[in-house]
């Protein structure tokens, strides 16, 4: 009762509020959660001054502002994509080289797309549906509560995305499809099993990444390419396909993992503030993971 009335009471009559409105509330809870309830401040500030060592003091503390706002934003975003019309979310998610991915639907070939949680990724899920010929499946962790679980669902499939539970992964590989097909994986977040995940130098330092991405590509030789974000303005972005490869069985383990870190690498270089700096990506070092391996190694 009570998750049906905060969504009946208050998310909906926020989501029909224009852009612009949203935006001023989103400049009111940037000056709470920065410099009243430091939201996750310590995880924040940790983050963005390890990835950068180089840069200035006053650069960092810019960084850590920017992405608070950023931060914001992507609250009032995701609530105004309960109610977005497919006109509204398409002239702020500008989609460039569809060619790409339609080309490998022309040769027959299903895909495996990968990102990562930069600019704003739920806009691009709202967005993607009918972009190209493949149909589009996005990997998703259903949420415990049940009745706001069926409305992020039906939120994020409203203009043609279907979204996948974590767990039947693999049987969307197996299922044999009419037509081609696009699984999306976002690939950036702190595995569950760290000890079978890739382990990489990243930001500065040794990272695990979920190895889904290329475990299943090279068990079903699906050409993988990676989804770039780029955040044009406040409420705008534009989204940039790269081929890593079209054969993933020629690689070596780890190789198509690489690929895709470097370019993710590359998208948080670019324009830093935008990645989402308040998860706790780095929870445990590569010593702590596997203390069996560093053994002795300072002793």
């Amino acid at each position: 009762m009570g998750s049906k009335i905060l969504y009946y009471l208050i998310i909906i009559p926020l989501s029909v509020l224009p852009y612009f409105v949203l935006y001023g509330i989103s400049n009111v809870m940037f000056l709470l959660f920065y410099y009243v309830v430091g939201y996750r401040k310590k995880v924040i500030v940790k983050n963005i001054y390890s990835a950068f060592p180089d840069k200035s003091e006053k650069e960092k503390k810019k960084l850590v502002r920017k992405f608070y706002l950023h931060f914001t934003d992507l609250i009032v975003e995701s609530i105004k994509n309960f109610t977005v019309s497919e006109k509204q979310i398409k002239k702020r998610v500008l989609f460039e080289n569809i060619e790409l991915i339609d080309s490998l639907y022309d040769e027959g070939k299903s895909i495996v797309t990968v990102g990562g949680h930069y600019g704003n990724w739920e806009m691009f899920a709202v967005a993607a549906g009918n972009i190209s010929k493949h149909q589009q499946y996005g990997i998703y962790k259903p949420l415990k509560n049940k009745f706001f679980d069926d409305k992020v669902v039906s939120t994020r499939g409203a203009y043609g995305m279907k979204l996948i539970p974590m767990k039947e992964t693999k049987a969307y590989f197996l299922k044999e499809n009419e037509n081609p097909i696009s699984i999306i994986f976002g690939s950036d977040q702190w595995p569950s099993n760290p000890q079978g995940a890739h382990w990489t130098k990243f930001l500065g330092k040794r990272t695990p990444f979920l190895y889904g991405v290329e475990k299943y590509a090279k068990e079903f030789n699906w050409p993988v390419v990676y989804c770039e974000i780029v955040r044009l303005k406040r409420g705008r972005f534009k989204i940039k396909f790269h081929l890593l490869t079209e054969n993933p069985v020629e690689l070596e383990k780890g190789e198509m993992m690489q690929l895709f870190v470097g370019k993710l690498e590359q998208t948080i270089n670019n324009d830093p503030a935008y990645w989402l700096w308040s998860h706790n990506r780095w929870k445990q070092s590569e010593e702590e993971v596997f203390p069996e391996k560093f053994k002795g190694v300072d002793e």
